[in-house]
């Protein structure tokens, strides 16, 4: 992945939040140390850079880093104590019906897929609170609040309940979401092949809620959704329209 500017959402002293792109590790490969990773360009621009929390290398949105010793330890500390609110957004498969759902299902390591995660009752407890945002015919926007933060915990709660995320290799069926999958009568040239409008998770990090760790303050940074997230809703709202009847439609 090339070397691209970063969308710095706010900075001050203290601390450093960033629209981290898809494709960037948030932290240097353990054997490649000349893979591009989101610690190392923020290291190039302030000097000095702490990691508080990881998103994962597909995921996009708001992630949250301290300049100073002092901050991270705050930082890390309400983190660990559960004090910063996280929001998602997500585009899953199928329709979600309910308008809200709490999700209680502690998750451990799969030891037969190394590096994921699954459904476990010796598991480690792993809540997640869901809100729909939208619905279209073959997919669902929601709004995911983690209450703990598991590994890959969103990912495998969405799959656990039936709704994976629309594309997802690990835990869904999908490796890629293409405009055929919804358009009637999509063509393409002979000589072109079809480009898929998203080939990684959909999963967004919309917002962070937390203290400020050295005045207090109450903050809120939002992360606005990146080009192909965008195009595929305004996919799925042009060619996935779900339509809600009343009840006296159905009789005439």
């Amino acid at each position: 992945m090339s070397k691209s500017p970063l969308s710095i959402l706010y900075q001050d002293d203290h601390i450093v939040a960033v629209n981290k792109p898809a494709g960037l590790l948030t932290l240097p490969d353990r054997f490649r140390q000349d893979i591009p990773n989101l610690r190392g360009q923020l290291m190039d621009l302030f000097g000095e850079i702490f990691v508080v929390h990881r998103l994962d290398k597909a995921t996009t949105g708001v992630i949250l880093f301290a300049k100073t010793t002092e901050a991270h330890k705050v930082l890390s500390i309400n983190f660990q104590n559960r004090e910063v609110e996280k929001c998602y957004h997500a585009i899953v498969s199928g329709v979600v019906e309910k308008d809200t759902m709490d999700i209680d299902i502690p998750l451990s390591e799969d030891t037969n897929r190394k590096g994921l995660m699954k459904p476990s009752a010796r598991g480690k407890e792993s809540f997640t609170k869901i809100i729909v945002k939208e619905r279209f015919k073959i997919a669902t926007l929601l709004e995911c609040l983690p209450v703990t933060g598991r590994q890959h915990q969103i990912r495998v709660h969405l799959a656990a309940i039936g709704h994976p995320l629309l594309v997802d290799a690990d835990y869904g069926t999908l490796t890629e979401f293409k405009l055929s999958t919804i358009k009637r009568r999509f063509k393409v040239s002979k000589d072109e092949e079809e480009r898929p409008i998203l080939t990684r998770t959909p999963l967004h990090a919309y917002s962070l809620t937390f203290k400020h760790p050295i005045t207090g303050e109450s903050l809120t940074v939002e992360a606005p959704y990146p080009k192909d997230y965008q195009a595929l809703l305004q996919v799925l709202r042009k060619y996935s329209k779900y339509i809600v009847y009343a009840p006296d439609e159905f009789y005439y």
